[in-house]
Formats: C-alpha cells, sequence, structure tokens
C-alpha cells in the first residue's frame, strides 16, 4: 500500500471514531437532561360565577402570590399581594404529584345555572395544565390540600 492511502485511511477512522465519539456523547446528556425531575414553575387558582358575578383570581409564583377579588355587580374589586419564602413555595407544590396532572379530568361549567367555576392552572418546567371543576376526580385531594395551604397564607379579609 502506498503511504497516500495509510493516511487518507487514518484520517477516515480517526473521523469515524470522533462521529462515534460525539454522537455518544450526545446521546448521554440527552438522558441526563430527562432524568432531571419536572418542577412547577406557576400555579393559578380562580372561583368565577354566580349571580353577582363573583370572582377571586389567584397566581402564584415561586418568589410571590397575587390576589384579586370582587363582586361585578357591586363594583367591587380588592387586590393583595406579597413576596413568598422558598419555604411557602415548597409547601404550597408539594401539595401535587406531577405524575398525576395529566390524568386529572375536568368536569363541565356550572356558571350556566349560577354556579362558580373552580378553575386551576398548573405550569411546569415541560408543560402546562387546566382543570376546570375537578371535584369528583379521585386525584382532587391534591388541589384541596393547596387550598389549604394557601389560608395559611392569605390575609383573613380577603378568604
Amino acid at each position: 500500500m502506498s503511504a497516500v492511502k495509510i493516511s487518507d485511511l487514518k484520517i477516515f477512522v480517526s473521523m469515524f471514531l470522533l462521529l462515534i465519539f460525539f454522537s455518544c456523547s450526545d446521546k448521554i446528556a440527552d438522558k441526563n437532561s430527562n432524568s432531571k425531575s419536572e418542577a412547577i414553575t406557576f400555579i393559578g387558582f380562580s372561583e368565577i360565577g354566580g349571580e353577582l358575578g363573583y370572582y377571586k383570581v389567584i397566581k402564584v409564583t415561586k418568589d410571590s402570590i397575587h390576589l384579586e377579588t370582587g363582586k361585578t355587580s357591586e363594583k367591587t374589586h380588592r387586590q393583595w399581594h406579597s413576596a413568598i419564602n422558598p419555604e411557602t413555595w415548597k409547601n404550597l407544590t408539594s401539595s401535587f404529584k406531577i405524575k398525576n396532572l395529566d390524568s386529572i379530568k375536568s368536569s363541565s361549567s356550572i356558571q350556566p345555572i349560577d354556579g362558580i367555576d373552580e378553575s386551576f392552572q398548573i405550569k411546569t418546567s415541560k408543560k402546562s395544565h387546566v382543570y376546570v371543576n375537578s371535584q369528583n376526580d379521585i386525584h382532587y385531594n391534591q388541589f384541596a390540600r393547596f387550598k389549604q395551604e394557601l389560608l395559611k397564607i392569605i390575609p383573613q379579609e380577603y378568604q
């Protein structure tokens, strides 16, 4: 064999090995990124409806909580917001099991019969979930625990 063919073969083998190396490292990096746990980034809770046009909207993020409440018939509107610490955020989010979020079912709206619809919006690092009137779902206890934790934070006059 000539020296040219041997050097071409060495370059080809080297390139092939580098290609295999980089493709394997990408797969390992993908596996590591998938193994990171999915985390909740936002929780929204609202109660809207009734004859008087009642509403309560609560938005919770990692560092703050914001509440708006009122009645449209009386043209009342009140707001409250506060910073929250990491321990409070942990207590609020610990109510939810992320693996169960996809299986929770909503029910139909009860506003047309002067009822109050209860809605939850949960955003994770990978997905967003919205539930309306899910009180009949087997996993509703997660929402009930969350609401109990909210009562510990929100001032009495806004509850």
